[in-house]
């Protein structure tokens, strides 16, 4: 089951957060684990570029047993507002993380982000120390990609054959037909048919492609390491052994970060969290677990 709740982000644009776990009924509620705070510590899941907060239904279905997790639906994604004259700027970013977490009642929080929700995440951490307990990095580099990347974008989206006809077609480009696909990618194939929505001549994705890329310009060609060293609460990096985020860059941020801590998830891609829920459950739950002992 999931929950949607309203959320009002930066300039007023409208944004859909989702709870997957059903709360306790009135008695069933259980006594959290020894140095585990009485109040349920919230977790904030913020999904990647063309992501979508039920990419997190997994993960939030199981951190749901011990924290009030709530996924966010980002502005132009997912059932999220994408107002044609919103601003798709990092600040609107980050400013609808915050507003999420005060408006929900999470603070101070664990922020989990993937790909450009971690960005979004660290950024928010570094502005708001006091909102942010804890931070999950997963799969987002901290060095500039350049305007080549842009381009390898711009014409990736071109070369997408909207409309699909079926969901099936959506699942087999995706994780077989895609030019950018190694080798065949079942998970890759159904995270993309998520964000497909029926059209009358066919499927396409629930975003916009041009404000996607409006948004990963505002990135895309700039650094973000001096953010990387405000960040004062404990910082967990992973990354996938065949993701887009190198051994040497995330051991270069645990190394910049002031409470730096380094794990990887073996045998998965960018996908880390969806493509491989358990292993990705098994690197993260150390942690987390000692960011809620740390703060009795």
């Amino acid at each position: 089951m999931a929950r949607r709740i309203d959320v009002t982000g930066a300039g007023g644009v409208r944004l859909a957060a989702w709870e997957f776990a059903d709360p306790p009924k009135p008695g069933e509620e259980q006594a959290p684990p020894a140095g585990v705070p009485d109040r349920a510590p919230g977790v904030l899941l913020l999904h990647g570029l063309m992501g979508r907060a039920s990419h997190w239904a997994s993960a939030a279905r199981w951190l749901g047993e011990r924290h009030r997790a709530v996924a966010l639906d980002q502005r132009g994604h997912g059932q999220s507002d994408r107002p044609p004259g919103a601003s798709y700027t990092r600040e609107a970013y980050v400013e609808d993380a915050e507003a999420a977490i005060e408006q929900l009642g999470l603070g101070p929080v664990v922020l989990i982000g993937h790909a450009m929700g971690a960005l979004t995440a660290w950024q928010l951490a570094a502005k708001r120390p006091d909102l942010v307990r804890g931070l999950i990095i997963c799969d987002m580099r901290a060095s500039a990609l350049g305007a080549a990347s842009q381009r390898e974008w711009e014409d990736w989206f071109k070369t997408w054959p909207v409309p699909f006809a079926t969901l099936a077609d959506v699942r087999k480009w995706f994780g077989e037909d895609d030019p950018w696909v190694e080798r065949p990618n079942l998970s890759r194939g159904e995270f993309y048919a998520e964000v497909m929505q029926e059209a009358p001549d066919g499927w396409r994705p629930v975003f916009e492609p041009e404000q996607m890329l409006k948004s990963r310009e505002t990135w895309v060609y700039d650094a973000h390491w001096e953010e990387l060293t405000q960040v004062q609460c404990p910082t967990l990096v992973v990354r996938g052994l065949d993701g887009e985020l190198g051994r040497a860059e995330a051991q270069e941020m645990v190394r910049v970060l002031p409470r730096g801590e380094y794990a990887e998830v073996p045998d998965v891609g960018h996908f880390v969290h969806y493509d491989q829920p358990d292993a990705w459950r098994t690197a993260i739950e150390p942690f987390l677990d000692g960011v809620l002992t740390s703060q009795r």
